[in-house]
């Protein structure tokens, strides 16, 4: 078999829009797939784990609750090859297959309104 060769990380994230370059000086990519519980977490671990089993080919990730981490790269080769992009789009496939939603987004407080601008879009002021 021969060894896989090493790709420009910017063409893999193009194929790939919900990972990312992983921090640090590392080449791999990222992503985070949140569940609605720790069961259904399991169940997509145990998926991805049997398909990494099939490529020789193993995520680093971590597992808390209904959140996973992984982590995809190739250390043979130094950076993220052919085999990170097929276990990348095996992961999304999986990930929607049993049931990831949304991480939740965290809350952005609300603007003020500039003075007279509540009356305007109908808002009654506050009583004094």
């Amino acid at each position: 078999m021969s060894r896989p060769k090493k790709l420009p990380l910017a063409s893999v994230l193009e194929q790939l829009p919900v990972w990312s370059a992983a921090p640090g000086e590392r080449d791999a990519i990222q992503r985070q797939v949140v569940f609605g519980d720790f069961s259904r977490a399991f169940g997509f671990m145990s998926r991805v784990a049997m398909q990494a089993e099939k490529l020789d080919h193993h995520p680093e990730w971590s597992n808390v609750y209904s959140k996973v981490d992984i982590v995809l790269t190739t250390h043979d080769a130094g950076g993220v090859t052919e085999l990170d992009v097929a276990m990348a789009k095996f992961v999304d496939t999986a990930a929607l297959q049993c049931g990831a939603v949304d991480p939740p987004r965290p809350k952005r407080p609300r603007p003020k309104l500039p003075p007279g601008a509540a009356e305007r879009f109908g808002k009654k002021p506050p009583k004094k």
